[in-house]
């Protein structure tokens, strides 16, 4: 009896050392190709962030390369929202479960057939951009609600590509200056 549970302690404990060895990679299949250059102008929806424009509106968000800037215009009313690309500190893409509000207002039904309405979820697809503006002194974090995720992952890394960042796993973030840290006061 003894000698069995020597045998059965013995081969748990050859099994978990095999199971622990590294796995090897091949560095070719691991990086993924580049998403297509994003278009100049696509329709987005501004969710808040920006100081002073505190509503969600429906527009285009732009690439400004005359300007150096990402700009959002709301399609009702002439607002527009600049963003430099130097003042851009990072950037992602984000995706968010959301319940509808049709299918919210159906759950609250109190019959058994208001039952799948609970379960009812939609993806959105965000771009967060954090931004720091030296001239305004102004610093926030803003998204954009875009169409499809194949739009966002290019937004993004065109983005990132005019606002120089560097990418940090899902990320897009600036490095900082050398130079700004080594200033003696």
């Amino acid at each position: 009896m003894k000698f069995l549970a020597a045998v059965l302690l013995s081969g748990a404990l050859l099994t978990s050392i095999v199971a622990q060895r590294p796995r090897t990679m091949n560095p070719e299949t691991t990086s993924k190709p580049a998403p297509p250059a994003a278009p100049t102008s696509f329709k987005a929806k501004y969710e808040g962030g920006v100081f002073g424009y505190n509503k969600t509106m429906e527009g285009t968000l732009t690439f400004d390369d005359l300007n150096n800037r990402l700009i959002f215009k709301d399609k009702k009313t002439p607002k527009e929202i600049p963003i430099p690309y130097d003042a851009i500190t990072s950037t992602f893409a984000d995706t968010q479960k959301r319940q509808p509000k049709a299918a919210a207002v159906a759950s609250q039904v109190p019959l058994i057939y208001s039952l799948p309405a609970r379960f009812i979820k939609t993806k959105a697809q965000y771009l967060t951009v954090q931004y720091n503006d030296p001239d305004s002194k102004m610093s926030g974090i803003t998204s954009f609600k875009l169409e499809n995720k194949e739009l966002l992952a290019s937004v993004v890394t065109t983005l990132a590509a005019k606002a120089s960042l560097t990418q940090r796993g899902d990320i897009f973030v600036k490095k900082k200056d050398a130079d700004a840290n080594n200033l003696a006061p």
